[in-house]
């Protein structure tokens, strides 16, 4: 790499310009900030934020507990991550060579109560900066579906959750199909 800068020539900077000005870019009149001045406190702004705040933590979060979800098999490996998380972290995760740092069991609640106790447990993980937790979901069938339910909407709840980076059927000894190592995003960390 070279560590000297290319400079443009007045030729390359009049042609930028001409294709921003084809764009339909035009230059801002004012430069309106003002990084060595505190920005006025705003009540309305102040207010909004705190009804926002706590219609958040009263409102249910809207994942898909509403039944429609993709079935899993019993048996069926789960599998999930974000496009940029690199091969080998998938790789690390797949094998359970990350530690978990804590669990959670979601045998004996019900949907809406698994769902809740899923939310919590992560929003709580990710405030504690933990990097992979193990949910425990089981493989047993619902009383009135013919697909292990709590384990079909963690797939589902897991791949909606914005600060799940991967996830994936644990190791034997882990619970095997029956649980997921959950890899998370750091709060302020990249992947």
């Amino acid at each position: 790499m070279n560590r000297h800068r290319h400079h443009p020539d007045d030729e390359d900077i009049d042609a930028f310009r001409q294709a921003l000005r084809e764009a339909g870019v035009r230059p801002l009149s004012t430069n309106r900030a003002n990084p060595g001045r505190a920005r006025p406190r705003d009540a309305s702004a102040a207010e909004r934020r705190a009804a926002a705040t706590s219609a958040g933590q009263e409102a249910s979060t809207g994942r898909t507990s509403d039944g429609r979800v993709e079935a899993v098999r019993p048996s069926e490996a789960l599998d999930f991550a974000l496009p940029d998380l690199p091969w080998r972290t998938r790789q690390k995760l797949k094998r359970g060579r990350f530690g978990w740092e804590e669990g959670l069991d979601l045998h004996g609640y019900t949907l809406e109560e698994a769902r809740a106790e899923l939310e919590a447990f992560l929003r709580d993980a990710v405030t504690a900066q933990r990097r992979c937790v193990l949910i425990v979901h089981g493989k047993a069938w619902g009383a009135t579906s013919d697909y292990p339910v709590i384990k079909s909407h963690v797939n589902a709840w897991l791949r909606e959750w914005p600060s799940v980076v991967a996830f994936c059927s644990a190791t034997e000894i882990d619970g095997g199909t029956g649980a997921v190592y959950v890899l998370l995003r750091r709060r302020g960390v990249g992947t």
